[in-house]
C-alpha cells in the first residue's frame, strides 16, 4: 500500500491501534465501554424510519438518484437554514447533499486544490479537514483551534509568511474534538479577514444542534459577505442519529458548490432516494426528534463530569458537541495519549480516543464520546477510580507507571 503516492502521505491510524485492543480484549470476555468513537447509539426516530420504510416499497424510488440532492431534500435543506440561522438559500445553486460532512469536505479538497496549496487548519481537529486537503496535493498549515484572538493572529502570520498565499481556512465549530464553540462575532472577524485576502473559508457545523448552555451556535453564514467567500457543511449524523445513513450537506457560495457539485457527479450518484425523502422528512420537522436528542446528551455530559469527577479525573464540562476533551491525569501524562489510551483499554476495560489522532497538539488530551448510557458512563468511572487506585501515589510523584499497572 505504501508503494503509492497519496497514501505515502498518510500516518498510521493511531486509532486502529486502540481498535485493535478493544476487538483482543472483547475475544477474551472483557466487557469494553466504548468511549472512543463517536458512533451515536440513540436510535434514528421512528418517524424517520417510518418514512423509509413507506418509500422504499414504491420500485420507482430504487432506481439512480441524484448526486446532487432530490430537489424537495434540497429545498428542505434551505429552509432550515432560514428557519435556524436567518440564512437565505438558494436550493438550486447553494445547496448540494453529500454522503456526510466527511464526503462533502474530502470532494471539495478534490475540487478546489492542486498540488502545494496551502490550508489554514486547526490542530487538534477532526481528520479529515486536513487529510482531505493532504491526499489531494494540498500542505497544511496549523494553526490553534481555540476561536479567539490568538487564532486571528495566527491567521496574520500564516498569510504573511505562507508562499503561496492560503487557498483556504477550515473553520469547526462547535469543534471535533476540543467542543470549542465560536461566537458570531469571530466569525465576523474571520469573514472579513477571508474577503480582504481572498480566502475561501469551509466550515463544518456538524454539531450545531448539540449544545448544552442555552446558546444555539450560530452559522458563518450569518455573517454579511460570507457567502462570497465560505461554504459550510452540516451532517444529520448526530442531529438526528442518522450515522449509517450517510446524509449530509454543503451549502454557500454558488462558485464552490457548483465545483463541488461537478466531482461529484463524476464519481457518485447520491444516497439511496429513500434515505434522501427520509431526511427531507426529519429536516421538514418540528424540531421534537432534535431537542430530545440534545437533552439526552446534555444529561450524559452531567453525568460523566460528575462521576468522573468524583473517580479522580477533572472533566472540563462541553459546551457543545457529544464529547469531553479531557486532559490526560497528570501522574499519567508522560505517556501520551495513545499509551495511556491503550492502558484504559487493558486495565479499566474503558477505550477512549487518543488526541494526538487529531494532530499533535492533542497528544495531552484523550476524547470521550458520549455514545453509552447513563449506567455505561458511571460503570466506567467506577473501573476507572479502581484503576486509578491500584497505580496509587506512585505513579502521582514523578510520572512513573508501576510495571504492574502496565502488563
Amino acid at each position: 500500500m505504501d508503494d503509492f503516492h497519496k497514501t505515502r502521505r498518510l500516518p498510521p491510524y493511531v486509532f486502529e491501534q486502540v481498535n485493535r485492543l478493544k476487538a483482543s480484549a472483547r475475544s477474551r470476555g472483557a466487557d469494553i465501554i466504548d468511549l472512543g468513537m463517536g458512533n451515536p447509539d440513540l436510535p434514528t426516530p421512528k418517524a424517520i424510519v417510518d418514512k423509509l420504510v413507506e418509500v422504499v416499497r414504491d420500485p420507482r424510488t430504487h432506481r439512480y438518484s441524484s448526486s446532487r440532492g432530490i430537489p424537495g431534500l434540497r429545498r428542505a435543506q434551505a429552509n432550515y437554514y432560514a428557519r435556524r440561522f436567518g440564512v437565505k438559500l438558494n436550493p438550486d445553486t447553494q445547496v448540494v447533499a453529500t454522503l456526510g460532512s466527511k464526503e462533502g469536505f474530502a470532494n471539495m479538497a478534490q475540487a478546489i486544490t492542486a498540488p502545494g496549496d496551502v490550508i489554514i487548519c486547526p490542530n487538534p481537529t477532526y481528520p479529515i479537514h486536513a487529510f482531505g486537503f493532504i491526499m489531494s496535493g494540498g500542505v497544511i498549515r496549523s494553526v490553534q483551534a481555540e476561536p479567539d484572538d490568538g487564532f486571528l493572529a495566527a491567521l496574520d502570520r500564516a498569510v504573511k509568511h505562507s508562499i503561496p498565499t492560503p487557498l483556504a481556512l477550515i473553520l469547526n465549530y462547535p469543534s471535533n474534538p476540543t467542543a470549542y464553540v465560536a461566537t458570531l462575532d469571530f466569525y465576523k472577524e474571520v469573514v472579513a479577514f477571508a474577503r480582504k485576502h481572498e480566502i475561501i473559508v469551509l466550515s463544518d457545523l456538524a454539531y450545531s444542534e448539540i449544545y448544552f448552555n442555552g446558546e444555539p451556535p450560530p452559522s458563518v453564514l450569518q455573517v454579511p459577505g460570507a457567502m462570497d467567500v465560505a461554504v459550510e457543511f452540516t451532517s444529520m449524523s448526530k442531529t438526528f442519529s442518522m450515522p449509517g445513513w450517510r446524509m449530509g450537506f454543503a451549502v454557500g457560495n454558488e462558485r464552490l458548490i457548483a465545483a463541488l457539485t461537478r466531482v461529484k457527479s463524476y464519481l457518485d450518484y447520491g444516497a439511496f432516494t429513500p434515505i434522501q425523502v427520509a431526511a427531507t422528512a426529519a429536516l421538514n420537522g418540528d424540531g421534537a426528534d432534535i431537542a430530545e436528542v440534545r437533552q439526552i446528551y446534555h444529561r450524559r455530559r452531567d453525568v460523566m463530569v460528575d462521576a468522573f469527577g468524583k473517580a479522580g479525573w477533572t472533566i472540563p464540562p462541553p459546551a457543545a458537541t457529544m464529547f469531553a476533551w479531557a486532559p490526560i491525569p497528570d501522574q499519567f501524562k508522560a505517556l501520551g495519549s495513545l499509551e495511556f489510551s491503550k492502558l484504559l483499554v487493558e486495565k479499566a476495560d474503558v477505550a477512549v480516543a487518543p488526541g494526538i489522532g487529531f494532530g499533535e497538539h492533542g497528544d495531552d488530551y484523550v476524547r470521550l464520546a458520549l455514545v453509552e448510557n447513563e449506567h455505561r458512563i458511571r460503570q466506567a468511572a467506577r473501573s476507572i477510580k479502581k484503576f486509578f487506585s491500584s497505580v496509587g501515589a506512585a505513579g502521582a510523584s514523578g510520572n512513573v507507571i508501576p510495571l504492574s499497572a502496565r502488563r
